[in-house]
């Protein structure tokens, strides 16, 4: 018997893998079933599994976290994955086992008969290394005279410029001085949705909440604030803002 638990937070989907377990493969027996990452943690370290059923999609992470903070894994993985077409392309990339809802019988049969055949280690570890590969979210390295700060630039909202000095502004509500001008982040972040939309502002693209013509014309950033865009940035900001970029 391969004893399996089942990872997955949507109702609906854990009692159709269910049904579809006990139908087409009595080899499979599930000892043990959860909707999050800590839960799911404590199942595996308490009595580990031979097999998991993990869901992309969790309520308190995802499946990728789970498998970041379990140091001792002697398991094989099957994802189960709604609409995450980034997360396929690596996994068929990397020949990892996946089911994408709603789960079929036959492909559920076939992931379970390959299960005997992969080494849970090489598993897991090529799982991993295609999702950072694929996921990878690129990070700035920042420096005053009392801290060095290394933050993913999702996390920026907005770069504001004072003479030398540029302020980050970040999601958490933080700030960081660093003196260096805002020119010099500039080409560092315009590849990754920023632009730079007056002579003091440097934005997020991903973190704008609306473009207000009104007064000259400003944008209205996640964190409350009002950016003024220089007339001749009108123009390159409205093509984004078409093409549903932003």
């Amino acid at each position: 018997m391969i004893k399996a638990i089942i990872v997955e937070d949507n109702a609906d989907s854990l009692r159709h893998l269910k049904s579809i377990l006990s139908e087409f493969c009595p080899q499979v027996e599930v000892t043990g079933t959860t909707s999050g990452v800590v839960a799911a943690a404590k199942i595996i370290k308490q009595d580990p599994p031979d097999l998991i059923f993990l869901d992309i999609e969790l309520e308190d992470g995802s499946g990728f976290d789970l498998l970041e903070i379990l140091t001792d894994i002697h398991f094989k993985v099957i994802f189960i994955t709604g609409s995450d077409q980034h997360a396929i392309r690596a996994f068929r990339f990397s020949a990892i086992d996946y089911l994408l809802k709603p789960v079929k019988e036959e492909e559920l049969v076939e992931a379970v008969e390959k299960v005997h055949l992969r080494d849970s280690a090489d598993n897991v570890e090529v799982l991993l290394e295609a999702w950072q590969e694929n996921h990878r979210i690129p990070r700035i390295t920042l420096r005053n005279s009392d801290e060095i700060k290394i933050i993913s630039v999702d996390q920026i909202v907005r770069c504001e410029s004072d003479s030398s000095y540029t302020t980050f502004h970040f999601i958490d509500g933080s700030r960081f001085l660093v003196s260096k001008t805002l020119k010099s982040y500039s080409s560092l972040l315009l590849p990754f949705q920023f632009m730079r939309v007056h002579q003091s502002h440097l934005v997020n693209l991903n973190q704008v909440q609306s473009y207000m013509k009104a007064d000259g014309g400003y944008l209205l950033m996640s964190d409350g604030s009002e950016i003024p865009v220089a007339i001749r940035k009108r123009a390159q900001l409205s093509r984004w803002l078409a093409r549903g970029e932003v």
